[in-house]
């Protein structure tokens, strides 16, 4: 018959493999939270670029519009972003 404390042992071992096996899998999930969020960030970006571009049309010898600054540019983002 087993010991209660060779009992707790094993069932310590077992919580310590689940653990790092979550860590494992977080560290996984938050590297794919990172990519997405890259991806979304390039698609505000080219949205907002696009907007810009209809929104103000060239007429014959017009110079183009100017481009939004980075920063306003990542400002909108976060702004739609916590909506």
């Amino acid at each position: 018959m087993a010991s209660v404390m060779g009992l707790l042992e094993v069932r310590e071992a077992a919580a310590r493999v689940r653990a790092e096996e979550l860590r494992a899998e977080a560290d996984r999930v938050l590297a794919e939270l990172g990519e997405a969020e890259a991806v979304l960030e390039r698609r505000v970006i080219a949205r907002l670029e696009l907007a810009e571009a209809q929104a103000a049309p060239v007429e014959a010898g017009d110079a183009p519009p100017l481009a939004l600054p980075a920063e306003r540019i990542v400002e909108v983002y976060w702004a739609h972003r916590c909506l």
